[in-house]
């Protein structure tokens, strides 16, 4: 028998003694006698077994509409600050402002060119001023060949704080002064037996020219570029010709996603030429067009609306280009018209022996051009090529006038048809070395003239360039080929003057970073073509001299 056993004994024990005194009247005396001992034990029962299990799927869909007010809540944040990275400050070359050039060469060729700059840098303001001399004198080999030109440039601009605007300026002078030599070489007149003196065959173009600009020097908030000026110059010869030129010129661009522009220009463009007579040529112009720009394409829609004599003339300006192989090959197209003046500045520029005084005809050169070609950049080659054909209305042709002594040309005009070829090619074949080509092949077909008359229909151009010598030197070669332009001779027949084979090599040396020397030497095979008839080149000639930098 166990401990708990007599315990629970007990417990009965008391509690039966309990029960007798509370019972009225007390217990009856008697015996009590104890037949078993009590066990409690729990009866042993089955266990039930209970499996878990999923609930099943409710199946069913409900659709549930929120009603959910919209409140716009502002919030402002702060503009974002880019913090560029710290770089490693590299080495910056030092900057020059200013250089000189001086040397002399044959046919006795004195040569000076000066250039220096103002202000720049963290100042407002730039002003640039070059001035350029260079002459030749072959009056013993061939009476009155000589030439010399003067040039004077003076331009500067000023840059305000307020708007981002910047003004701009520039005042030139240039003497160009030539002689008409056409002569042969024993002196007679070609094609006569009369000399004249260098006074009477000594002709001058004197030019002063300069004007002002107004023009956004920043980026504005607008995206808008803007630009409003005017210039003007002055021209006069030694045969009392004169000619006053005034363009006013209103530009504005307005920029869409930073690369669809609109530009819309506004141009008068007034020439008057006064010798014997006074002629007038003034041209107005309302050219708009939009570029739209792509990944591939680029399109540009535009007019070029001239007016001249109350006559109003439509042109197109339209060009459309396709990056086929991206920037290997493009292609490209376009129909472009344009004006252009043949005033006694741009044909003397042409032609220098042009004639003036009484025999100048003031025209607009009306083109319509329609071309297509090529271009793309392969890593070492460049290229760029087209095809093109042209209709040019009083187009300026040149002939000698039989009646002047000085054998001095007039322009005749003629409606010409021309097709184009041209191309260049730029090849970096290995470091420091730079070879270019540039073909121009034009076919005419004037509608009355027998000839486009002085044009050259074929001209080739080849340039080498070199730097060696931890870049000290550089050389620098050079063909330059042309085909004998049509003309009429002596007997008033049409001819070819002979072509042109020009090649030329120059080199410049540095022997400090500010000192160098340089030496040309052009036209090595001693052509002495004639551009103009009865005008030869100089055949071979040659300039060194020296250059410095400060």
């Amino acid at each position: 028998m166990n401990f708990n056993k007599y315990i629970f004994s007990i417990v009965v024990f008391f509690l039966s003694i309990s029960y007798a005194f509370a019972q009225p009247g007390g217990l009856e005396t008697s015996e009590v006698e104890v037949i078993k001992e009590f066990d409690a034990r729990l009866i042993d029962t089955e266990k039930l077994k209970v499996l878990p299990g999923l609930p099943p799927l409710d199946t069913t869909s409900r659709r549930l509409n929120y009603n959910i007010p919209i409140k716009t809540v502002p919030v402002s944040y702060p503009d974002p600050t880019l913090r560029p990275i710290a770089l490693k400050r590299g080495k910056v070359e030092k900057g020059y402002k200013g250089f000189v050039k001086l040397g002399y060469g044959l046919p006795n060729s004195p040569y000076g060119e000066l250039g220096y700059n103002f202000g720049g840098g963290k100042k407002k303001y730039n002003v640039g001023l070059h001035v350029l001399h260079n002459s030749a004198n072959n009056t013993n080999n061939v009476e009155h060949q000589r030439y010399s030109l003067t040039d004077a440039q003076l331009k500067g601009t000023y840059y305000l704080e307020e708007g981002g605007m910047a003004v701009g300026a520039k005042l030139g002078y240039t003497e160009d002064e030539v002689h008409y030599f056409g002569f042969n070489p024993l002196g007679g007149f070609a094609g006569g037996d009369t000399t004249l003196t260098e006074d009477q065959v000594k002709q001058k173009f004197s030019t002063i020219g300069g004007g002002v600009s107004i023009f956004n020097g920043e980026r504005n908030d607008m995206d808008i570029s803007y630009n409003a000026g005017a210039n003007f110059y002055t021209m006069s010869d030694n045969f009392a010709s004169k000619e006053f030129g005034f363009d006013l010129n209103l530009g504005a661009t307005k920029w869409f996603n930073e690369k669809h522009p609109f530009t819309l220009i506004i141009k008068t463009d007034f020439t008057t030429y006064e010798d014997s007579v006074k002629q007038n040529l003034n041209n107005f112009y309302l050219q708009p067009n939009f570029t739209y720009h792509s990944d591939k394409f680029r399109v540009k829609l535009g007019a070029n609306l001239v007016s001249h004599n109350d006559e109003f003339d439509l042109l197109p300006d339209l060009e459309a280009s396709f990056a086929l192989l991206g920037a290997r090959l493009a292609l490209f197209g376009g129909w472009k018209g344009d004006y252009v003046k043949n005033n006694l500045k741009r044909l003397s520029d042409y032609n220098p022996y042009i004639s003036t005084f009484g025999k100048l005809d003031l025209r607009n050169t009306v083109y319509d051009h329609y071309y297509g070609g090529v271009r793309g950049n392969l890593g070492i080659i460049e290229y760029n090529g087209q095809v093109g054909y042209k209709n040019a209305q009083d187009l300026a042709l040149f002939l000698t006038d039989s009646t002047d002594l000085r054998r001095r040309f007039e322009t005749v005009y003629d409606t010409v048809n021309i097709f184009n070829i041209e191309g260049v090619i730029t090849a970096h074949l290995f470091k420091n070395f730079e070879l270019t080509g540039a073909l121009t092949q034009n076919v005419y077909d004037p509608k009355n003239q027998e000839k486009a008359w002085h044009l050259p229909n074929l001209e080739v151009n080849v340039t080498a360039t070199y730097l060696t010598l931890k870049d000290k030197l550089r050389l620098k070669g050079e063909l330059y080929v042309e085909n004998g332009v049509p003309y009429i001779n002596p007997e008033g027949e049409t001819d070819n003057l002979n072509g042109l084979f020009d090649l030329s090599f120059g080199a410049d040396y540095r022997f400090t970073k500010n000192i160098g020397a340089f030496l040309n030497v052009n036209n090595l095979a001693g052509n002495k073509r004639q551009r103009w008839a009865n005008f030869p080149t100089y055949g071979i000639n040659f300039l060194g001299g020296i250059t410095a930098r400060f």
